[in-house]
């Protein structure tokens, strides 16, 4: 399959028919001012992150005609506001628990108020919210115990890694084996050192506790990639220092021969939703 570019249609499935329960995945946003991925499987969902506010995710969910009814959860990658934003206001209307480690709870803790209930996992150790098994493992990024998660159910096997500045071995290993997977490419190298930002952001951006670059994620890519992997959604790209273009043409060398799927989840609309 041909790497998709816009405008692209609301769903994108090769789910068979085969009367096998579908698994949807669907980026309602991705970037610098808002992160957010429902994960779905029959009339059971999660949310990896929620850095938008209640009434915009909820928009983007009606969007895609997709309920928060349905929610079981909220996971939280790190307490960084674009991943947050949201939490707090999602968990109270809809009385569902917020998943995550104990040092992002307390980081966190100012910013989403009064949760409901609060779940505290520990890095590299599975759990479950029923029907969905969740493992997260930790990442290399400037808070204070950022996560990627992979997310199994009913034989699929979903990985997200945003927010790293490099692929550790840790990660490839987590990401290896997966039917679909969410990771950064969040720069052109050359747009970040030629761009405006001020020099220390450009090194905490390239830094090894800042973002992958469109390079970093063409080098993880062929590391994981296997005859499993279906789709790849690139996410958290920069508006500054990079182009959907550039990013694609990355990745197109490391899919190349695979009959993989490639979509840019963008930071202003919500994408489509992957059918697995």
């Amino acid at each position: 399959m041909e790497p998709i570019s816009k405008p692209f249609p609301k769903v994108i499935s090769d789910h068979n028919g085969s009367g096998v329960t579908t698994v949807s995945v669907c980026t309602l946003a991705s970037g610098s001012k808002g992160n957010c991925i429902y994960i779905s499987t029959a009339d059971k969902a999660i949310l990896v992150d929620a850095g938008l506010s209640g009434r915009e995710i909820e928009y983007r969910m009606r969007q895609r005609d997709l309920s928060p009814q349905t929610l079981q959860a909220i996971i939280v990658s790190h307490e960084h506001s674009d991943h947050i934003r949201g939490v707090g206001v999602l968990a109270r209307r809809y009385s569902v628990p917020v998943f995550m480690s104990r040092e992002t709870a307390c980081a966190a803790q100012s910013s989403l108020g009064r949760l409901p209930s609060c779940c505290h996992f520990e890095p590299g150790m599975p759990f479950t919210i029923a029907p969905f098994s969740i493992h997260p493992f930790n990442v290399s990024h400037d808070a204070v115990d950022p996560v990627g998660f992979t997310i199994a159910m009913n034989g699929c096997r979903i990985g997200v890694a945003t927010d790293l500045g490099i692929a550790t071995g840790l990660v490839e290993e987590h990401l290896k084996g997966c039917h679909l997977l969410v990771i950064e490419a969040n720069h052109d190298l050359e747009m970040l050192i030629n761009g405006p930002y001020p020099w220390h952001l450009k090194q905490r951006i390239k830094g090894r506790n800042g973002h992958l670059s469109n390079d970093a994620a063409e080098a993880l890519l062929r590391t994981v990639i296997s005859n499993d992997l279906r789709y790849v959604v690139l996410g958290h790209l920069s508006e500054t220092n990079n182009t959907s273009t550039l990013a694609l043409k990355s990745v197109k060398k490391a899919v190349s021969g695979h009959h993989v799927h490639v979509v840019v989840a963008e930071q202003d609309r919500c994408g489509p939703v992957i059918m697995l």
